[in-house]
């Protein structure tokens, strides 16, 4: 009676603890971020919170930076907003340097990247991407008074200053012989190529054009496009329903011809096509 007594006792003992191991495994998926079944973890978080949380560098003029007041705008703000009031939410924007934005969303710190992402074979293996927002090119910069480059080619055995893990690095390093400098902030080669520490440099066209303009910057674009970009929106895999909507929201902002408002407010220009 005794063994029965004890057995009886211990057996409850085990199942309480094995019952709590559960929940600790439950709390810890939450805390974690790990994807349901459903694969919808972005549209769960934008039901319950009604926000979308959006990342980008923030110090990537024209595109995303903060004003005076210390907000944030540019194109890619606009365009973010755009598509969050489209969803019935309110955007709230996240500033992640270059190098840790797939890491942060993969780690679930933000629902989506809308910074100037070029979609390649490579990052596709870690993230999806919407349909292309922006269409645009790589090109070279270099001081006014430099002549000797106008072609990817005459990069050979010049200093060239990019952003490290850019698609501008793959491009420089496609020339053999380019003395390809890394950066982690574009105005820092920016700087670098005034002050005479870099021969050229590349980036993107929209974006050069205009902080030569605003900026007063004494250089120029010295070459057509080198490499076209297609640049999209990434978001964690296993979220195709979100995806689906966003691309919804962007395929009417192009048809109403509010995309094309915010494209010129920022570039003065028609998109370029696909």
């Amino acid at each position: 009676m005794k063994k029965n007594l004890v057995m009886t006792i211990i057996t409850f003992f085990m199942i309480s603890i094995l019952a709590g191991c559960g929940n600790d495994v439950e709390k810890a998926v939450a805390v974690t971020g790990e994807k349901d079944s459903s694969g919808n973890t972005v549209l769960d978080r934008m039901e319950k919170s009604k926000v979308l949380n959006v990342s980008f560098e923030g110090t990537y003029p024209p595109f995303n930076f903060l004003d005076d007041k210390d907000e944030f705008q540019g194109f890619d703000v606009d365009i973010s907003n755009e598509i969050a009031s489209r969803l019935g939410v309110e955007a709230n924007f996240i500033a992640t340097k270059w190098d840790g934005l797939i890491g942060g969303l993969k780690a679930d710190k933000f629902d989506i990247i809308i910074g100037q992402m070029t979609v390649t074979e490579e990052r596709k293996k870690s993230v999806d991407f919407t349909d292309p927002y922006v269409i645009t090119g790589s090109v070279l910069i270099t001081r006014k008074e430099t002549n000797d480059i106008t072609k990817l080619e005459d990069i050979k055995g010049k200093k060239v200053g990019v952003g490290g893990g850019t698609t501008f690095e793959e491009v420089a390093n496609s020339v053999d012989g380019a003395d390809v400098k890394l950066y982690k902030a574009v105005s820092d080669y920016i700087q670098d190529l005034e002050n005479k520490r870099l021969d050229v440099i590349i980036n993107d066209q929209l974006l050069i054009s205009y902080n030569i303009k605003e900026n007063d910057l004494p250089l120029k674009i010295a070459s057509d496009i080198v490499n076209k970009d297609e640049i999209g929106m990434a978001v964690n895999k296993g979220n195709e329903d979100f995806i689906e909507m966003v691309n919804k929201a962007l395929a009417e902002m192009k048809e109403d011809g509010t995309y094309n408002e915010i494209y010129k407010k920022w570039f003065g220009t028609e998109p370029l096509d696909s």
